[in-house]
């Protein structure tokens, strides 16, 4: 457990934290650590005189000397792991610099440097972060648990490492995902760092390179699967809801097979998410929405290809399928405007479909008249050619994918396409913002999963909307935490999404992107926060006194980077 005591004001601000750690011990906890900026009573009481050098800094100071040193790091890679070695001694000034250089860094520590970050992981470890269940530990679980440095926990980030990006089966390096999330939570939700688990459930991978490497550091075994994975799981479940009740459980980067089933079997019986499919999904609503207002074709007018039928794909597709009956379509309405095609080509009845995909499958008489050159597996191309989709989305991984033929077809047909090449890392963007400018003469609304530069086209650099799931998931799992709420239910995912949308730049200007920048997305979570807050409390979800107003619930879970004063215990 971290050895402190926090000591509020009468307004309920912090006034002064209590440790009785002392020295070396003190400098070596990066939750404690202030580094130079201990002042000369806390280097006195606390034994640190002659252990720092004599100048006493701000904050601001430290974090422009950081700055600096960032600067001198060539590579994306190096970047990130300058970032991670001062986040494991001095957690506040991390923090600070990070929020300070958003926009810079958060690709640097988040999507899409981590990609690299996870498959280094066994190369790259230096210190322990998280927490690590192993399969063969699977009965110590809740001791594991009850190993937490943190006493109060409200948000867990878990992944078992099977679908990393676009990069797929990392095994034990998914726990640098769960700790990037984490740190986004921070930045860009305000959530405490010093209440929270990243947790990585080594279940052994089926990567052959990692599992023939010397120096892999996780289980050497082949992936579990089926009962005895569904076993370990709720075992997992079982032991999170008895020891940490309270806690939001968020699910990153589970295998498409297991991620809907998990979500399914779960939502109701704790406050639990899955980012790739419901992050995602409220994300690229917000897009489409917002590009639908500036478009002016109504949501259940627009016809949506989707590109990629796994997980975020589809998770996609039932965002979409419920906005539409919202805007008063049936569900086999909205079902028969969306098309979803994975490697095979478009999904079909006679295709091999996973459960949550058949929803979406094209009977032969949906394209009974359509010319095809291959009945047996319809490609982009032959879909955008027949459909005529207003909305283009990719989540494939396939680079490229969305080729100069296919969206001159669909431009073909609509004056402002939405086009969102969401694939991660960048090198596996469906396609560039550029090459969409010029093929649509400018006129596509357009979204990316990864960070682009402005584009230039005809003269004018064009900023382009990053759909980062960094807009979503700090505000939904605030606003779940400042409440306290049993669940996570649809509706308060609608309504995150709805203040998504009303935060688009488009909606004020038409020529402006979908989403603010990454620099807004502190601001834009709160708004996200205080949505569904609101909404857990009206469906009475909420679990706090109902004469505490949510914004001030909201703000009392707000955590600030800044030092504050020392006392010994």
């Amino acid at each position: 457990m971290l050895d402190l005591k926090t000591v509020r004001n009468s307004n309920g601000e912090i006034a002064y934290i209590e440790t009785p750690l002392m020295g070396n011990d003190l400098l070596g906890t990066p939750k404690l650590n202030k580094g130079c900026a201990f002042t000369r009573e806390e280097r006195d009481m606390f034994h640190l005189v002659g252990l720092l050098p004599h100048q006493i800094e701000t904050i601001e100071q430290q974090v422009a000397r950081m700055h600096a040193q960032f600067h001198e790091h060539k590579t994306n890679i190096g970047k990130n792991i300058y970032l991670n070695v001062l986040h494991d001694y001095n957690e506040t000034l991390f923090y600070k610099l990070v929020s300070q250089h958003l926009e810079e860094m958060l690709p640097i520590i988040y999507t899409p440097t981590i990609g690299e970050a996870v498959e280094r992981f066994s190369l790259e470890h230096r210190k322990t972060r998280g927490y690590y269940i192993s399969y063969p530990d699977r009965d110590q679980i809740e001791k594991i648990l009850e190993n937490r440095l943190p006493s109060e926990v409200d948000v867990i980030v878990v992944t078992d490492g099977e679908a990393i990006l676009g990069i797929g089966d990392q095994g034990i390096g998914g726990i640098n995902i769960s700790s990037a999330k984490l740190m986004v939570y921070t930045l860009c939700g305000g959530i405490n760092p010093h209440r929270v688990m990243p947790i990585q459930l080594d279940v052994g991978t089926n990567n052959q390179q990692l599992l023939a490497d010397p120096m892999y550091l996780g289980w050497r075994h082949e992936r579990m699967s089926g009962q005895a994975y569904d076993d370990f799981i709720d075992t997992f479940v079982q032991a999170v809801k008895k020891k940490l009740p309270n806690a939001f459980l968020h699910w990153e980067d589970i295998g498409r097979d297991n991620s809907r089933n998990i979500l399914s079997r779960y939502r109701n019986e704790l406050c639990t998410f899955n980012d790739d499919m419901q992050g995602t999904g409220v994300v690229t609503l917000s897009c489409i929405l917002a590009g639908a207002e500036a478009s002016g074709i109504p949501l259940p007018e627009h016809r949506v290809v989707i590109l990629g039928a796994g997980t975020a794909g589809v998770g996609i597709a039932d965002q979409i399928c419920d906005a539409m009956q919202r805007h008063g379509l049936s569900a086999e309405q909205a079902r028969s405007r969306i098309w979803l095609l994975d490697r095979t080509g478009l999904l079909t009845e006679s295709s091999e479909l996973l459960h949550f995909q058949k929803p979406y499958a094209k009977s032969s008489q949906d394209i009974n008249n359509w010319s095809l050159r291959d009945s047996h597996q319809i490609e982009l191309y032959e879909v955008v050619r027949h459909v005529k989709p207003t909305i283009l989305i990719g989540c494939s991984t396939a680079a490229g994918a969305f080729s100069e033929e296919i969206v001159k077809t669909m431009a073909a047909h609509v004056k402002h396409p939405l086009i969102f090449p969401l694939s991660n890392p960048t090198e596996k963007a469906e396609a560039t913002p550029e090459d969409l400018l010029v093929w649509t003469n400018g006129n596509a609304l357009i979204a990316t999963g990864s960070p682009f530069a402005d584009a230039l086209f005809q003269d004018r650099h064009i900023r382009i909307a990053q759909s980062n799931n960094a807009f979503a998931f700090p505000g939904i799992g605030l606003g779940a935490i400042a409440v306290r709420a049993k669940h996570l239910s649809d509706d308060m995912l609608w309504e995150a999404t709805q203040a998504l949308t009303r935060c688009s730049p488009i909606m004020l200007d038409k020529s402006a992107p979908l989403l603010p920048k990454l620099s807004e997305a502190k601001a834009v979570c709160q708004q996200v926060a205080l949505a569904v807050a609101k909404q857990a409390r009206k469906e009475g979800l909420a679990q706090i006194d109902d004469k505490i107003d949510v914004e001030t619930a909201i703000r009392r879970v707000i955590w600030e980077p800044k030092y504050y004063p020392y006392r010994k215990i």
